[in-house]
């Protein structure tokens, strides 16, 4: 499970209600139906309006993927896999990598791989993998701006929904304590608008931004370790052109872990 995206919405909630404590509100407040679905029922309205519903019917999936961790594969196993590759390749030739193309689950991986072993020129493999990814990040943007765009939306239906709580306020101008108990209620819509937006949807948009681009990186890895496949380079160059698209501490860990792995 993705404890961070838990974890946020935990800390978000007692953040509201710490500030009623201090400040002595009544939970009470909360009880309006009136804010509810002007927030809630008008976010899920623009939403409906914005986008088409095939694009929509993936929101269950996107859900999942914000409160569970990704099952990529990690860098240093990566770089393992495609050394093995290339060590493979230098004692076997290509065609030996076809008893190891079956022990890939990565479609992308094996794809690459497939290439590979067919002797597609090195431009040809890295045009159409470039192409999947970017196909791949066109789909993940649509996706995050899915929750992006109820982040816009929701604080602007919070200032509808005060509008609606001062008419009625106004409309008990006569009666003060009335009158006062009706502008409470007003902010609340504003409260929940600005809540949803920019504890929940802007924040979940962003999560999924940042998963799609580590999805990213280790897909351009396995173009760069492809391309050294498909050259003919030594493990030991794959492995340094792999290690140079990571952080110093990174290279450092994983070269250390390989090191003695080796030795």
């Amino acid at each position: 499970m993705e404890l961070t995206t838990l974890l946020g919405i935990i800390a978000g909630i007692v953040s509201i209600i710490g500030a009623m404590i201090f400040k002595h509100i009544s939970f009470s407040v909360f009880i309006n139906p009136a804010a509810i679905m002007v927030i809630f029922v008008g976010t899920i309205a623009a939403i409906l309006n914005s986008f088409p519903g095939s694009k929509l019917k993936k929101i269950g999936v996107l859900f999942k993927i914000l409160f569970t961790k990704q099952k990529l594969m990690s860098e240093q196993e990566l770089i393992e896999l495609m050394i093995d590759l290339s060590e493979t390749t230098k004692k076997e030739g290509r065609l030996s990598l076809e008893k190891k193309i079956e022990d890939i689950d990565d479609a992308f991986i094996k794809k690459g791989v497939s290439m590979v072993i067919d002797g597609t020129d090195g431009d040809i493999i890295e045009e159409i993998l470039e192409m999947e990814i970017e196909a791949m990040e066109k789909r993940h943007d649509t996706n995050a701006s899915i929750f992006s765009s109820a982040g816009t939306y929701a604080p602007t239906l919070g200032v509808l929904g005060a509008v609606f709580g001062l008419i009625a306020a106004m409309a008990s101008i006569d009666d003060t304590e009335l009158m006062s108990e009706a502008i409470a209620a007003a902010f609340v819509a504003t409260i929940l608008g600005i809540f949803t937006g920019y504890v929940l949807w802007h924040p979940f948009a962003k999560k999924l931004k940042v998963k799609s681009q580590d999805e990213v990186h280790l897909k351009k890895m396995v173009i760069i370790g492809l391309l050294s496949l498909q050259k003919g380079d030594a493990p030991f160059m794959l492995r340094e052109k792999l290690l140079s698209t990571l952080p110093a501490s990174s290279q450092s860990r994983i070269l250390s872990s390989l090191m003695e792995a080796k030795g």
